[in-house]
């Protein structure tokens, strides 16, 4: 498999012969207003650029996953610039409607055991924060891959360390787990994904898996860069389990 960064949580998963687009933030640098309540309101988002042009990353898409309908995981760019026959992927019908709505014709609700061209994907809980924030948040979801082919992976979407990443772990022991790190806060409210702390319980509870760490520096409440969590993998001596791509970069697994 291989696994490239967009921006943000937009990634390209190319897994058993099969391209699929995670989450598409499309727009360009500065085209949306600051999330409010929350630092670097003098910053239009995206913070960044795209890495590659949009015609790039949507070029020969088998397929479109939306873990949830925050603007920074499916925003106006992505649902002009992409086509509208495209197989698309969403948590529940009532998110699946929406996207309807914008006219896509080909959109199905993940399940648990969705099969889609001989690949198992697996819908998966998450939490978008903890306590009272939760209300406003709004429910969310993973995805597991899987295929005799290729390794287990586990995409956690927007969502912090509690027992149903857990619970995820234990069911599908992923060999490959993407997770959203940039521990993105409002002024009130903790924690909207995970943080370094949530990172290290994961790697603990994964020891063996690879972690890369998406989500960062990208939308105006991230808190968590690159550099310090790679400081911190150094510190906990799990910096070889823990990798922190830049926009653009891809590994191959």
């Amino acid at each position: 498999m291989n696994i490239q960064l967009i921006r943000n949580a937009t990634i390209v998963v190319e897994y058993a012969g099969k391209k699929f687009l995670i989450d598409p933030y499309l727009g360009g640098k500065g085209a949306y207003a600051p999330l409010p309540n929350s630092p670097r309101q003098d910053q239009n988002n995206p913070l960044v650029a795209l890495p590659v042009s949009v015609e790039e990353i949507v070029q020969d898409v088998d397929a479109v996953i939306v873990t949830h309908l925050h603007p920074d995981h499916w925003d106006e760019a992505a649902v002009e610039r992409l086509p509208k026959g495209i197989k698309l992927f969403t948590q529940n019908e009532e998110d699946a409607k929406e996207v309807r709505n914008n006219d896509f014709q080909n959109v199905e609700v993940l399940r648990e055991d969705t099969v889609f061209k001989g690949i198992q994907l697996s819908k998966t809980k998450g939490e978008h924060g903890r306590g009272e924030i939760l209300k406003l948040s709004g429910l969310v979801c993973g995805i597991v891959f899987k295929h005799s082919s290729e390794k287990t992976l586990y995409i956690a979407g927007d969502t912090v360390w509690y027992e149903g990443v857990q619970e995820a772990i234990d069911t599908h022991n992923p060999d490959i787990i993407v997770v959203n790190g940039g521990d993105n806060q409002f002024y009130e409210g903790g924690s909207l994904v995970m943080g370094k702390e949530d990172i290290y319980e994961l790697h603990k509870a994964a020891p063996n898996a690879q972690i890369v760490s998406v989500h960062m520096e990208a939308v105006n409440h991230w808190t968590l860069s690159r550099e310090e969590l790679k400081n911190f993998a150094e510190e906990k001596g799990i910096a070889s389990n823990i990798l922190v791509p830049d926009d653009g970069e891809d590994y191959t697994f």
